[in-house]
């Protein structure tokens, strides 16, 4: 049997123990599932996306955006912004 060691984040660790006790299973055999799949399936077992949100075309108009307000232009007030 081979060990494998990493470091991982403190909250995920806990939240994923979390699970795993929800499920019924070990930390353990959560990972040796996952890696399991890995190898069978030679690919990651799940979606990866990224977040639309950081597109570059967002990041873009958001950088225009905030360029504006920084120039005094397009500025406005917002029933939901209390204004100072």
């Amino acid at each position: 049997m081979a060990q494998v060691s990493f470091r991982i984040d403190d909250k995920i660790k806990r939240d994923a123990e979390q699970v795993c006790d929800d499920i019924g299973i070990s930390m353990s055999a959560a990972i040796t599932i996952y890696l399991k799949r890995l190898g069978k399936e030679r690919r990651i077992p799940f979606d990866l996306v990224a977040d639309p949100f950081y597109s570059s075309k967002d990041i873009e108009v958001l950088d225009r955006r905030i360029a504006d307000i920084k120039a005094g232009k397009n500025v406005s007030e917002h029933e939901l912004i209390e204004v100072q």
